[in-house]
């Protein structure tokens, strides 16, 4: 196969990096016909179910998906148990003129990629090695950003559209929301202000088309190196709203509250399970000695942190948990000297309702009351498990068992002759 024939735009405009808008040469046909196989299997997972969040290929498994939480095999012909020269095909197949994100995979072992299927959807790649050959994770990506009130967003998390500046933070364990929780605050302060945004994503995941706002949304590896040097560029770039795809470094973060400080709004995520666990990661980046100073700093600079979980609701399908700390005198002080006996973050949010706060615990009494979630799974993922217990000792019984999920067809086949040659990158 002649592989160095160039990829033509319209068979997809976002294969293995190459952006839309780039030149579109003649395309060559056996890879034409690796990309409509490959294509054919992303159609067919997808078609599993209305909820598919992930796509999963790992050796010795037949293509998987994920509902709801839980992975399902899908029966593809020919690709019953997968190979590992199967995966390296697919990987290849994205990979195929990024140069940048295969040198990364080859470098670091695993990387992160956007992926395009034309009248299909979007998706977030990641490629990793394990055991010494493939796997790959895909994330199902929307055509258009969520809306807040599709989402039930609390109007502490909506009333972030509003803030003019300081630092708002959503955070949760990966596969929690947060991205898409901002995206939809992104929309509404696209669709509600008259603000110049700027995004630095790895990699950019929801496509926002300019409406009110202007929005620019840069790509780590395509469109800058990383995201310190996005962030101190933005700086320079006249943005109202900047949102940073992740806090992962001390640059990043010391940058990013250099930019709050400075009267930006700017949005970010960590990977902390809440409030305070998120408080204390970033104080704990900086050396001990520049504890009190970064206190300082966050607490006059913080607005909101938000933190999610995603339970398994009754009758199928996941809901989101949301607890938000937001910033007031009380909250300010207690990151400022820290929380001891009788002065809680917990506490705070508990008392702060009026001002938007909630905590988690609260929230999952209120499912259980509403028969949302069962008493067993707000358990699960309770803060203080023994506090909730009591807290809805008064229940005679835990609402009904959740009903069964989504299930792919027992029967799903793609074309017979269904074939994705190995490529060399």
């Amino acid at each position: 196969m002649d592989t160095n024939a160039p990829i033509n735009g319209s068979a997809s405009p976002n294969v293995g990096g190459v952006k839309s808008g780039a030149a579109e040469p003649a395309v060559n046909p056996a890879l034409a016909k690796n990309i409509e196989s490959f294509h054919a299997v992303l159609k067919r997972m997808l078609a599993a179910g209305d909820k598919v969040s992930d796509l999963i290929f790992s050796p010795g498994r037949p293509p998987q998906v994920e509902l709801t939480g839980e992975l399902h095999g899908v029966p593809i012909a020919g690709l019953e148990r997968l190979s590992s020269a199967n995966i390296k095909a697919m990987a290849d197949l994205m990979l195929f003129g990024n140069e940048q994100g295969s040198d990364v995979l080859d470098r670091k072992g695993s990387t992160d990629i956007s992926y395009s299927v034309p009248g299909l959807c979007r998706f977030r790649v990641n490629i990793f090695m394990q055991r010494g050959t493939h796997a790959i994770v895909m994330r199902v990506i929307p055509t258009k950003p969520p809306n807040w009130q599709e989402l039930n967003l609390p109007t502490g998390v909506v009333s972030a559209a509003e803030l003019k500046n300081g630092l708002v933070l959503v955070t949760g364990p990966t596969g929690s929301g947060k991205s898409t929780t901002l995206a939809a605050v992104i929309d509404l302060i696209n669709s509600t202000k008259r603000y110049h945004v700027v995004t630095i994503e790895d990699p950019i995941e929801f496509t926002h088309d300019h409406k009110l706002g202007t929005i620019h949304q840069r790509e780590l590896h395509s469109d800058t190196p990383d995201f310190a040097s996005a962030l101190r560029a933005a700086l320079r770039q006249a943005p109202k709203v900047i949102l940073v795809g992740e806090m992962r470094d001390r640059e990043t973060i010391e940058v990013a509250l250099e930019a709050a400080e400075t009267g930006h709004l700017v949005l970010s995520t960590l990977h902390t399970i809440d409030a305070a666990k998120t408080i204390d990661r970033i104080i704990g980046v900086f050396p001990k000695a520049e504890e009190a100073a970064i206190r300082t700093r966050l607490a006059q600079s913080f607005r909101r942190i938000i933190s999610q979980r995603l339970l398994p609701r009754v009758g199928g399908g996941r809901i989101a948990a949301i607890e938000i700390l937001a910033s007031n005198s009380r909250t300010r002080e207690y990151i400022e000297k820290g929380e001891k006996d009788g002065r809680s973050i917990v506490d705070a949010m508990a008392d702060g309702e009026m001002e938007g706060m909630q905590t988690f615990d609260k929230e999952l009494e209120k499912m259980i009351r509403g028969g949302v979630v069962t008493r067993e799974v707000a358990m699960a993922y309770a803060t203080n498990a023994n506090n909730l217990a009591l807290a809805v000792s008064d229940l005679d019984g835990a609402p009904p068992p959740a009903a069964q999920g989504e299930r792919p067809p027992a029967e799903a086949v793609v074309e017979p002759d269904l074939v994705i040659e190995g490529l060399e990158r």
